[in-house]
C-alpha cells in the first residue's frame, strides 16, 4: 500500500537549511489504522504532506499502491490526491456558503463523476448526517462539520484517509464520536493514517508511529480499542 524509504525533506529559509524530516522508512499495509504522534516540529505535518502528495521529498522514495510518486506529473499527482486519498483537517476546510451536500460533492465535481448528488448523500449517510445535507457549515456543530469533512474525504471511496488532528477543535465526547467513525471506516477496509497529540485518540489505532526531531523514534503495535 505505502512504502517509504529514506524519505527526507529539507526546506531553505534564507541561507539556512531546515531538515524537517530525515531518512524516514516504513511500510503501511492496506487496512491498517496508524496514529502518528510527536511534539511540534517533529516532522508529523511534513510526513502527512508527503504522504498526501501535497509536497515532494528532497530525497528518498515513496511508493503508493506501487506508484512512484516522484515520477508523476503535477496533473497525475492531483489525480492521485482526488481519487486515491481522502483528507480530513483540524479546521474542517469547508466552503462556508455551500451546503453540507455541496461540500461533500466537491471531489466528485472535480473528477467529473455523474450522479454526484446521490453519491454525496450516501457518503453523508455513512457518517450519520444525511438529515443535515442542506445545512451550511455555520448551521452545524463542530462535530457535525467534521462529519461533513469525513464524508467529503470518503466520497470517492479512497484507499487511504489522512487525518491531521481531526479532533483538535472538538470537545472530548465529540472527539470520541469522530474517532469511532474512523474506526468503523477502518473496519470496512479503509486505511487510516491519523496525526494526533492526544494519547487516548492514538490508543484507538492499531499502530503508533512516534516522531522526534524529524525521525521515527518508535514504531509500535498496540492493542487498539474495539468501538
Amino acid at each position: 500500500m505505502i512504502e517509504v524509504k529514506e524519505l527526507s525533506k529539507t526546506y531553505q529559509l534564507g541561507k539556512v537549511d531546515v531538515h524537517a524530516m530525515i531518512d524516514v522508512s516504513f511500510r503501511i499495509d492496506a487496512g491498517e489504522f496508524v496514529a502518528v504522534m510527536g511534539p511540534s516540529g517533529s516532522g508529523k505535518s511534513t510526513l502527512m504532506n508527503l504522504l498526501g502528495c501535497l509536497d515532494l521529498p528532497s530525497s528518498g522514495s515513496y511508493l503508493l499502491e506501487n506508484l512512484d510518486i516522484r515520477t508523476l506529473s503535477p496533473n497525475q499527482q492531483a489525480d492521485v490526491r482526488n481519487k486515491r486519498i481522502g483528507f480530513v483537517f483540524q479546521n474542517f476546510n469547508l466552503l462556508p456558503r455551500a451546503s453540507a451536500l455541496e461540500n461533500v460533492e466537491l471531489p466528485l465535481l472535480y473528477g467529473r463523476v455523474s450522479n454526484s448528488h446521490t453519491i454525496a448523500r450516501e457518503a453523508l449517510e455513512r457518517v450519520g448526517l444525511a438529515e443535515r445535507a442542506k445545512h451550511r457549515p455555520n448551521e452545524l456543530s463542530g462535530g457535525e462539520r467534521q462529519r461533513v469533512a469525513i464524508a467529503r474525504a470518503i466520497v470517492n471511496n479512497p484507499a487511504i484517509v489522512l487525518a491531521d488532528e481531526p479532533t483538535g477543535n472538538l470537545d472530548t465526547r465529540t472527539g470520541i464520536e469522530i474517532i469511532k467513525i474512523f474506526s468503523r471506516l477502518n473496519a470496512e477496509g479503509t486505511t487510516i493514517i491519523l496525526v494526533t497529540h492526544e494519547r487516548d485518540v492514538a490508543s484507538r489505532a492499531r499502530r503508533i508511529i512516534q516522531m522526534k526531531d524529524g525521525r521515527i523514534h518508535q514504531d509500535i503495535l498496540t492493542e487498539g480499542i474495539v468501538t
